[in-house]
């Protein structure tokens, strides 16, 4: 695998050169690491598809540059998008708008809609220009992992995830951790397809109205297919289950004295922020700042993972907006 330094130009722009021919290079974001591929080009896109095992009608965000950039792949932006864009780009915001014909069918899933978004991280727009200057008006860029699987948030897990040949631009760890948050702007109103770590109201106030969320507005089936938005997704391998505290606390309570000293501290583990379980338990304090705790959740399932575990308890986090990101990205790591 050829792990390049992304703060060296030198690198970026190898990386950009290999996207200008078609080819595929991870990249760092602020929210996770991405799979990118040049967007205008379906074949180059296709392979995205099949190094993740993604389903192709599961659509791609493209990532631009700038606010001048979403121009070749949205047949309009709409004074809502223009408002959101505009507040949070470059950041952890995807826009959903109507495609422009004739360009990245593949990266939206054969959809009439493109998710756009401008990264605010700087190697990913030392990329993102690099490559425009050859051509490439925009970079598709899905999470760099299998699918359904938990989202990379450093170089190494990406090399962990993929064959040798892959290109990898290290930036460093990411700062959000989770994924972008995902409003869809393409029917008059806006509509919250995934939360992010962007605050609820931060979002209504840019947009100049309430959110209205997909299952409360009764429009399931009805809006466009978006990245994250399966059921079960962003799984570790081992079996994760989601419970209130009180609930978590009389589960350790009655685990078996002898089962948790010959096998329990190897197969099960534990993320919580209010309970304290046994010392043998491979186990992590969850911070009680949301964004503190979007920042290491990935890396968390992850380092459980590498411990071998089977099972992993994790506390509910608490109600409100604030948590929404995490929260929405446990109950579907949670799912069957």
């Amino acid at each position: 695998m050829a792990l390049l330094d992304g703060h060296a130009p030198q690198a970026v722009a190898e990386a950009a050169r290999l996207l200008a021919a078609g080819g595929l290079v991870a990249f760092p974001t602020e929210t996770v690491y991405g799979l990118g591929a040049r967007a205008d080009d379906d074949a180059a896109v296709a392979r995205i598809f099949a190094a993740k095992g993604r389903p192709a009608d599961h659509p791609l965000i493209v990532h631009v540059a700038d606010a001048d950039g979403a121009q070749a792949f949205a047949a309009e932006l709409p004074p809502l998008a223009r408002r959101l864009m505009a507040a949070f780009w470059p950041g952890p915001l995807t826009v959903i708008v109507a495609r422009r014909e004739g360009i990245a069918a593949a990266a939206a899933g054969g959809q009439g809609t493109i998710g756009l978004r401008c990264p605010a991280h700087p190697v990913a727009q030392a990329l993102l220009r690099s490559a425009a200057t050859l051509g490439v008006p925009g970079v598709a860029g899905p999470s760099a992992n299998r699918f359904g699987r938990v989202s990379p948030t450093r170089a190494a897990h990406v090399v962990g995830e993929f064959d040798a040949d892959l290109a990898v631009l290290d930036g460093g760890d990411c700062e959000v951790g989770i994924e972008s948050s995902i409003v869809d702007c393409s029917r008059g109103h806006p509509v919250l397809l995934r939360p992010g770590v962007l605050a609820r109201e931060r979002i209504e106030a840019a947009a100049g109205e309430p959110l209205r969320d997909v299952a409360a507005a009764g429009l399931a089936g009805s809006t466009p297919r978006a990245p994250g938005s399966l059921v079960s997704h962003y799984a570790p391998r081992a079996t994760l289950r989601l419970m209130p505290a009180t609930a978590l606390r009389t589960a350790l309570e009655v685990l078996p004295a002898d089962a948790l000293a010959k096998q329990g501290s190897s197969r099960l583990a534990v993320y919580s922020r209010s309970v304290a379980p046994p010392p043998r338990l491979h186990a992590r304090r969850m911070p009680d700042d949301p964004a503190a705790a979007a920042h290491e959740l990935f890396s968390v399932l992850r380092e459980f993972d590498d411990e071998g575990v089977q099972l992993i308890w994790v506390e509910e986090p608490p109600d409100g907006p604030a948590w929404e990101g995490v929260r929405d990205r446990l109950q579907r790591a949670a799912a069957p």
